[in-house]
């Protein structure tokens, strides 16, 4: 007999909340959690790899619908590895887009702690301050 686990179960052992759990399998992101005759979710060994990828893709920025997209693919098989990897593609140029993002605003924020770094240095005014400048 296979191993069943809870929500709370899952929730602990992939460190993910009750509520998410619940919320991604209302989703139909977890294709195969079973459910016993009070209604309780079930989870096998197997829906715990699902909790994973999506996990895994959630935390890439992947979207609900994207995952969603994702993992109904995965459903069809091997006919649709193309697509999958186009996905995936796709995330990774995201991300890539984000870092970019990213990269820009730490630069300025450097720019502006070297700022009042010399300010602090130098016990000067701040003049790009508009309440001093008024």
């Amino acid at each position: 007999m296979k191993k069943l686990y809870t929500v709370h179960e899952v929730a602990l052992k992939m460190d993910i909340s009750p509520h998410t759990l619940r919320f991604y399998e209302n989703q139909g992101l977890f294709p195969h959690v079973s459910r016993n005759q009070y209604n309780v979710r079930q989870f096998s060994i197997e829906d715990l790899d699902w909790v994973q990828i999506v996990q895994t893709l959630r935390t890439t920025g992947m979207s609900l619908a994207e995952v969603k997209r994702y993992i109904d693919l995965c459903e069809l098989g091997n006919t649709t590895i193309n697509e999958r990897s186009r996905l995936i593609t796709e995330q990774r140029e995201n991300a890539e887009k984000e870092l970019i993002k990213l990269k820009k605003k730490i630069q300025i924020l450097e720019e502006k702690e070297q700022y009042y770094e010399e300010l602090v240095l130098e016990a000067g005014i701040d003049h790009r301050n508009p309440k001093i400048n008024h």
